[in-house]
């Protein structure tokens, strides 16, 4: 009664509250690939793909021609041994928010078969998280009120984008603190700076007393020496977030001594591999932050179970699902404001 009968992909569209903007990238809306396996039970489990160009090099035409593929791969499978699964899917190394989306719909049909949650499932560590909600780039002004309705709604850890404009950055961060004194700071230039830009930022946000909880990938990706070059040159922790995608950038990460901290998204490196991040991080004693792209309700779940599941993560940065019009909430857990619960 466990196996897979049939693997079903279906595209999904999204538009944002309002245009959400990154180094170099804006975005007013998203295309996603929700993925449906159902079992010989009837039983049926589900999960998203949120392809990202930028970061993986994924589309979604790339994702839904392999829909065959991925029926072919996985009919007749039994759930019940999903390890076999993932070792599969862990073939699909060109699209990791695919094998993401596999890998938690295969999990997702077991819970629904055993009604065993998927978070028990993978360890049942904690019952309930708490996530940031994030700010992105825009006018001092804009910033600066966005991070209070954010501050005043319950929000106590905020993430703020930065590196486009180093001048304004640091304004906008020393005017966001006044009005958001006691939350914790997690710094976010998606690679926009460099090296010396970082440790300026940094030094500047240190003299005028306010601490960072996370300053999260300071520089491009592939300049490994720049990560530990920051790490060793300013006074917060440095994480890693498009420099580890898959556990072996990890383990590079990790013999460098490049970073204090790891952002795991399962989008880039599906939950098997996340999983083994997760081993490694606390065998080098390094932190881990769990993110997320542009995932709706549907996938936004999937690291919500994984986080409750693991227990691992000392920061949660699952709030997309928040920004985007999503006209029902299909998350498998209870959103109250800041707080993720495990049912």
């Amino acid at each position: 009664m466990s196996k897979i009968v049939n693997v079903k992909f279906n595209v999904k569209y999204y538009e944002y509250d309002k245009p959400f903007h990154i180094t170099g990238s804006i975005s007013s809306e998203t295309k996603n690939v929700e993925v449906e396996v159902t079992l010989e039970s009837g039983a049926k489990g589900y999960g998203e793909a949120a392809p990202s160009f930028r970061v993986n090099g994924e589309k979604v035409e790339m994702i839904s021609a392999l829909e065959p593929f991925v029926r072919d791969s996985l009919v007749g499978l039994d759930v019940r041994q999903y390890r076999k699964i993932f070792e599969i899917t862990d073939k699909l190394f060109a699209v990791p928010s695919l094998k993401a989306a596999i890998q938690y719909a295969v999990l997702d049909a077991l819970s629904e078969e055993t009604n065993i949650h998927v978070y028990q499932l993978l360890g049942g560590a904690l019952k309930e998280i708490e996530t940031d909600k994030t700010v992105g780039i825009d006018t001092i002004e804009n910033r600066v009120s966005e991070a209070k309705k954010i501050f005043d709604s319950g929000f106590r850890v905020i993430k703020i984008k930065v590196g486009e404009n180093l001048k304004e950055d640091i304004e906008a961060m020393l005017e966001i603190y006044k009005v958001t004194k006691g939350a914790k700071y997690i710094v976010d230039a998606n690679m926009g700076y460099t090296p010396k830009q970082a440790v300026e930022f940094a030094q500047q946000i240190y003299k005028a007393g306010i601490d960072i909880a996370v300053y999260e990938q300071p520089v491009i990706s592939s300049d490994i020496d720049g990560l530990r070059f920051v790490r060793f040159h300013v006074p917060f922790p440095v994480a890693a977030d498009e420099s580890a995608k898959t556990k072996f950038d990890v383990m590079r990460l990790i013999r460098e001594e490049a970073v204090d901290y790891v952002n795991i998204k399962l989008m880039k490196s599906g939950i098997s591999d996340a999983l083994s991040i997760v081993e490694l991080a606390k065998s080098a004693n390094l932190r881990l932050m769990i993110g997320c792209m542009s995932e709706s309700s549907v996938g936004i779940n999937q690291s919500v179970h994984f986080a409750l599941g693991t227990g691992a993560f000392d920061f949660h940065d699952l709030d997309s699902n928040l920004m985007l019009k999503e006209p029902k909430f299909r998350g498998k857990f209870i959103q109250n404001g800041a707080k993720m619960i495990g049912y």
